[in-house]
């Protein structure tokens, strides 16, 4: 009679344990030849490493093709490698009931089901099937319980997330920036930071990173929605979700800051994104009308770009106005930015210099007394874990001191990261944001890219508005500050005065924090580089 095999595993620990696939085959042709059975295929085979509708698929295929090819006998191991759940097991006697010399060996469990077994054979069956599913559900309940209590201790529990690699058994594994050439690191970084600035969409954005060299494992460029999951996800800022339960505290180090995410976050959700167009306008999506507050569309006409109102909520502005007029405009006020006076650039460059200086000091008071924080509340995680030890304190009672003394460590490892960012962010902050103002008008000019320019114009100008052909702008906040002192140091300055006569609060950049990220200093630097090799002479 012919015969086919079934085998499976379920975990990893039962391959360890001796119950691997080429053991149950070895067993299973064994027990076939012993009974003059032929087998005829080899043998149905789920590992452990298939998820999802795969083990039924291919126990599916191997009913379909005893059918078709009329074999009469199934042989598995025992009752639990057979099937775990009702839905296989009304199956396995539907096709006992087909065919008289239809037969199910089950080896280990020395049960043989038939259509004509005796009814305590039939209940025998039932009862394995019955303990193999609640020990399934069994396993799943602690599996859950297990994945639980990783999240909160501040482990993402699921499946790989590109950039990272998984460090540990299966269970306890820890997540860690992978820093291999391959990894996309720097792709992912980029990607954020571009599509934070709102010059691309992410089909725009793709073909940009694919350009660039982005591909994954598989060695395919990076696609659209694969880069839409990246962009959306919150595990590249230190956070994560699972089940449905957002965790704050991650452990894992971050690929890029909070603020970034979720400036990403924003504009995923606007409408004003630009979409991909044959023909792309430098002002789409960078301008609303003063009057309504719609945006400000832009076409084509006889070779010029023209910008006009969509006449949201019943506007009354009618005219057209020409780009290269918004241009001139634009120009105009870069030049409010631009400090005239050669001597006073280089003081305010000094300035900023001795100034920086005293905040490092600041900051390394404040780290240290972070460090001080964080020693005693390790100390104190120890103290309550000797208690619990000694019986003085209850197991509920520990974990809830546990977890506020857990919560707060992760907190000041938080601030103490934060704080040595600080340090450094704060002198590249002023002083490039005050060297790109002396520079404005001539990046602007000499950028041949849609995309360059646009990311100038957000990095200077938070605000945008058109009245009749007549613009009306708002600064970011640091060029803001330059804008409403640059008239006074603009003024002609004696000779004798000294640099110290300056103070820093000219600009006020140290007395607003907030500042602080509020530019990318990267991105700053990113926009002066192509003109760090000019000539002198310009």
């Amino acid at each position: 009679m012919k015969a086919v095999l079934f085998c499976r595993v379920s975990s990893r620990e039962q391959e360890e344990s001796g119950y691997s696939l080429p053991a149950q085959e070895k067993l299973l042709r064994t027990y076939a030849e012993d009974r003059g059975f032929q087998v005829v295929k080899k043998p149905f085979s789920i590992s452990e490493s298939a998820k999802g509708t795969k083990p039924r698929k291919i126990f599916k295929e191997m009913l379909d093709y005893t059918i078709e090819k009329d074999v009469k006998i199934i042989i598995c191991e025992k009752a639990d490698r057979m099937t775990r759940n009702f839905k296989d097991m009304i199956l396995i006697d539907d096709w006992i009931e087909g065919d008289e010399k239809r037969q199910v060996h089950l080896v280990k469990d020395s049960l043989i089901l038939h259509k004509n077994s005796r009814s305590q054979e039939k209940l025998n069956w039932g009862i394995r099937v019955l303990l193999a599913k609640n020990y399934s559900e069994n396993l799943s309940e602690e599996v859950s319980k297990g994945t639980k209590e990783k999240a909160e201790e501040g482990w993402y529990p699921g499946n790989h997330k590109m950039g990272y690699i998984a460090k540990g058994e299966k269970g306890h594994k820890e997540w860690f920036i992978d820093n291999s050439e391959k990894s996309g690191v720097p792709f992912i970084k980029k990607a954020f930071d571009l599509y934070k600035d709102g010059n691309y969409s992410i089909k725009q954005l793709a073909k940009v990173m694919t350009n660039e060299g982005w591909r994954i494992k598989s060695g395919r460029p990076i696609i659209k929605s694969t880069l839409h999951k990246i962009l959306s996800d919150c595990f590249y800022c230190g956070e994560f979700n699972w089940k449905n339960e957002h965790y704050p505290n991650a452990k894992h180090e971050p690929i890029i800051s909070t603020e970034v995410f979720y400036a990403v976050q924003d504009k995923l959700k606007s409408k004003t994104t630009p979409r991909y167009r044959k023909h792309f306008s430098l002002f789409k999506g960078l301008m609303r009308c003063q009057e309504c507050g719609g945006t400000i569309s832009w076409e084509i006409q006889k070779s010029h770009w023209y910008g006009h109102c969509n006449h949201y909520k019943n506007c009354s502005q009618k005219k057209y106005v020409r780009q290269e007029i918004v241009e001139d405009q634009l120009l105009s006020h870069f030049d409010k930015i631009l400090i005239k006076n050669e001597k006073v650039v280089e003081w305010i460059r000094k300035a900023l210099k001795e100034n920086h200086s005293a905040e490092i000091d600041n900051n390394k008071k404040i780290t240290t007394n972070l460090n001080r924080q964080f020693s005693d509340i390790q100390r104190k995680l120890n103290m309550i874990y000797d208690d619990k030890l000694d019986n003085l304190i209850t197991t509920e009672e520990y974990k809830k001191r546990f977890a506020e003394l857990t919560n707060r460590k992760e907190e000041i490892l938080r601030e103490i990261h934060s704080n040595s960012n600080a340090q450094t962010q704060y002198f590249e902050l002023g002083v490039n944001v005050f060297d790109l103002a002396q520079r404005a008008r001539e990046i602007y000019l000499n950028r041949e890219k849609v995309e360059d320019k646009r990311m100038l114009l957000n990095l200077i100008f938070s605000n945008i508005a058109l009245n009749e052909g007549n613009l009306s702008i708002t600064y970011s906040k640091a060029f803001e500050i330059l804008a409403e002192r640059v008239p006074m140091l603009n003024k002609s300055f004696e000779p004798q005065i000294q640099t110290s006569e300056i103070p820093v609060s000219t600009l006020n950049i140290q007395q607003n924090t907030s500042l602080r990220g509020a530019l990318c200093s990267k991105k700053v630097n990113w926009l002066r580089s192509s003109d760090s090799n000019r000539e002198p002479s310009r």
